[in-house]
């Protein structure tokens, strides 16, 4: 996974509260066994009308939302089912962070585990953001390490995460990534006990 540190980016506005995971990433779009490949279904049903054409009123289909990296929406983001392909959408479209005033729980963790960041903050906070991320030019940064959100304009937010994420997101590392950092010992551990098998 890519590691975030400091990211920059500009902003699209979903603001929408309660949007759960079916309305991110819609059940018949499940049977794919990979990760990738899901970007093309994000918010089908609201990105797309009855014979696949796009709906020009759609958030994400306004121009100005293309190539965006981040987003902002409402609170209780991600709620509902607990697929992991609902991050692996929104990651596979380009999105590396979503903020928002809160997020579903298992959602939350599925996101850190798939190495995207979704960052919790106050009300007030995200309406400025979502206020001004249509202006030109404007862009969100998001500092990892010092745990804050800026827009170079005077805006600053700190943000809460458990060190424990925190250090994976950092480093790029999955749980995989995790297990093999004590790849050594676990080989040394093998070979102890294919030797007292053997005995």
């Amino acid at each position: 996974m890519e590691p975030i540190t400091i990211f920059k980016g500009r902003a699209a506005v979903l603001d929408r509260k309660n949007v759960d995971t079916d309305q991110i990433i819609p059940k018949q779009f499940l049977k794919r066994i990979e990760r990738t490949g899901f970007g093309e279904f994000l918010f089908y049903n609201w990105r797309y009308d009855e014979n696949g054409k796009e709906r020009e009123d759609f958030e994400l289909n306004q121009p100005e939302n293309k190539g965006t990296s981040i987003l902002l929406a409402g609170e209780n983001f991600g709620c509902g089912s607990s697929r992991e392909h609902a991050p692996w959408s929104l990651q596979d479209y380009g999105f590396s962070i979503v903020i928002a005033p809160s997020f579903a729980d298992i959602f939350k963790n599925n996101c850190m585990k798939n190495g995207m960041l979704p960052i919790p903050l106050a009300d007030s906070e995200v309406s400025y953001l979502m206020e001004r991320a249509s202006s030109a030019g404007y862009e969100i940064t998001v500092d990892l390490p010092n745990q804050k959100v800026t827009d170079g304009e005077g805006f600053e937010a700190n943000f809460d995460i458990h060190p424990y994420w925190k250090e994976m997101l950092i480093k790029g590392w999955d749980e995989i990534s995790i297990t093999l950092q004590y790849d050594e010992q676990i080989s040394e551990y093998e070979e102890a006990r294919t030797a007292v098998s053997s005995i």
